[in-house]
């Protein structure tokens, strides 16, 4: 990876260190010589994904709710060099049943994070997670960073749709009036080992229902679309996203261009065991689903000379081995 050196020594505060892709951020930081203090309150993330961690003398996990002020679970003379805000509820189901604490992480605490910056650190980098949700059941494909979207403000998808939005914003102040280093990374679905079985989204979903031999759910007719990017590439895409010069302000899509149908993703994920075609059984499709989902990471390719390297078939493997492993 391109400037890797960047990483060396420096403090990073990571919350949603616990999580899916927070897990995966803290152990190539780890390798990259940076000191990780992740903080998560394990609302949908597990102390399991980091585990392997705990160990590691430039580690610490810190339980805390990041919506309070960080001055009440860190120590006061903790200055980060860089700050990553990945804390947040990711997938439908868990948004759905925790929306207050989804739009509160994504609002409240991206504020009081970015505050804490102006009053304590003002050199520090900051990133947020954005999501490719703010683009909601987009009219524009592929979508692109100048692309508004088209979000229901007020359906059940919004407490994560629009908290991500509102998060943009907050972002966008504090880097135009306060000239704080902000920046944006607009995360198109990914997946890998370390998601929750349960999470409820398309692939953790098919492989649980292949590893307990029940039909695949489809919802709709199984023509939307998605696009699936591998989480060592997409930590690798924001890992130069934040060490790169001069990028202060941006918003750039990460995700693989790569579309493919849900049915198509049915068919691969059960072709990684048998050629037998999965049984599908249909439902209803879900309020203010999008029905199409492609990044254009024209973007990234430009600035961060980043593209997405894996496969699909080989990052699937890679997950039902690892939910195998863990089932």
């Amino acid at each position: 990876m391109e400037n890797t050196q960047f990483f060396a020594q420096k403090r990073i505060l990571l919350t949603g260190g616990a999580g899916f892709i927070g897990s995966h951020l803290a152990e190539v930081l780890l390798s990259l010589g940076a000191e990780v203090t992740a903080v998560d309150n394990l609302l949908t993330g597990s102390e399991h994904n980091i585990a392997h961690l705990q160990s590691v003398s430039k580690f610490r996990f810190i339980k805390a709710d990041v919506t309070s002020s960080p001055e009440t679970y860190l120590a006061s003379d903790f200055l980060p060099d860089v700050i990553l805000h990945f804390a947040s509820p990711a997938s439908p189901p868990l948004y759905q049943k925790h929306p207050i604490e989804t739009y509160l992480v994504n609002s409240l605490a991206t504020h009081t994070l970015l505050q804490y910056i102006v009053h304590k650190s003002p050199v520090t980098r900051f990133l947020f997670a954005s999501t490719s949700e703010v683009y909601g059941d987009p009219q524009q494909h592929p979508q692109a960073e100048s692309y508004f979207g088209n979000v229901n403000p007020n359906g059940i998808r919004s407490c994560y749709d629009e908290a991500k939005r509102l998060g943009e914003t907050i972002c966008g102040v504090h880097a135009r009036d306060l000239n704080v280093d902000t920046r944006i990374v607009r995360i198109f679905n990914t997946y890998g080992p370390r998601m929750d079985l349960n999470d409820g989204r398309v692939i953790p979903q098919f492989m649980k229902q292949l590893l307990h031999h029940q039909p695949f759910s489809i919802y709709g007719d199984g023509t939307q679309t998605r696009s699936y990017c591998y989480v060592s590439d997409l930590v690798e895409g924001i890992l130069r996203f934040v060490a790169a010069d001069g990028l202060q302000g941006e918003t750039i899509n990460l995700g693989n261009p790569e579309e493919h149908t849900i049915l198509e993703t049915a068919q691969v994920i059960q072709s990684l065991v048998t050629e037998v075609k999965p049984e599908l059984e249909f439902h209803p499709l879900p309020k203010d689903d999008p029905t199409r989902r492609r990044p254009d990471i024209s973007k990234a390719e430009k600035l961060l000379n980043w593209h997405p390297r894996v496969e699909l078939v080989q990052g699937l493997e890679q997950t039902l081995k690892y939910f195998q492993d863990y089932v």
